[in-house]
């Protein structure tokens, strides 16, 4: 999920969900941890992930018909390895450092495709997707570079089991719904 959401409450009727992976520990705290002493606003809501689906408002009622859409998902796909390596940035085209998805992104594309096929979720991005772990944002450039070098050498690799449903009530932290276990 990205800070831009965290503004404004959805519109009444309206929930604000995303969908993603969590990084597990130790590696999501000290992710977290690092995006906030880059100084990332960020920090504060939103823990270490992989945006599966970014910040989506969609009518309430529609809600039991999109957790059925993410069950479908998950269980049409296995649990996959992931690993993250090394630092990447978005730069000049947006002032982002993150860490780099190494091996599992065709999975992570795969998945993050079918969740936004149907017509509650689909979102109109000027970017194409692109798996990643975000630690600095809405930073001073310093931070920014800091936070690259700092990183350069991270390296995490897990299982990636499943996926979570988070909301947002345009205040704190993001909240987790329902986890998805791939597979089924």
């Amino acid at each position: 999920m990205n800070v831009t959401a965290i503004g404004a409450p959805p519109a009444p009727g309206q929930l604000r969900i995303g969908v993603a992976i969590d990084i597990p520990q130790p590696w999501g705290e000290l992710l977290t941890r690092r995006r906030a002493e880059a100084g990332d606003p960020a920090a504060e809501y939103v823990p270490a992930h992989i945006t599966l689906l970014g910040p989506t408002d969609i009518v309430e009622q529609q809600l039991a018909q999109v957790e059925a859409h993410l069950a479908a998902v998950a269980a049409a796909h296995p649990p996959y390895p992931l690993h993250l390596r090394g630092t990447g940035t978005f730069r000049p085209i947006t002032d982002v450092v993150f860490v780099a998805v190494a091996a599992g992104i065709s999975e992570c594309e795969l998945i993050a495709a079918e969740i936004g096929s149907v017509d509650e979720l689909v979102r109109n991005s000027p970017f194409p997707y692109h798996p990643h772990v975000t630690v600095a944002q809405n930073v001073p450039a310093e931070a920014l570079d800091k936070v690259y070098d700092d990183l350069a050498g991270f390296e995490a690799q897990f299982d990636v089991e499943g996926f979570t449903l988070f909301s947002h009530s345009g205040e704190g932290r993001w909240q987790p719904r329902r986890d998805f276990a791939l597979g089924g």
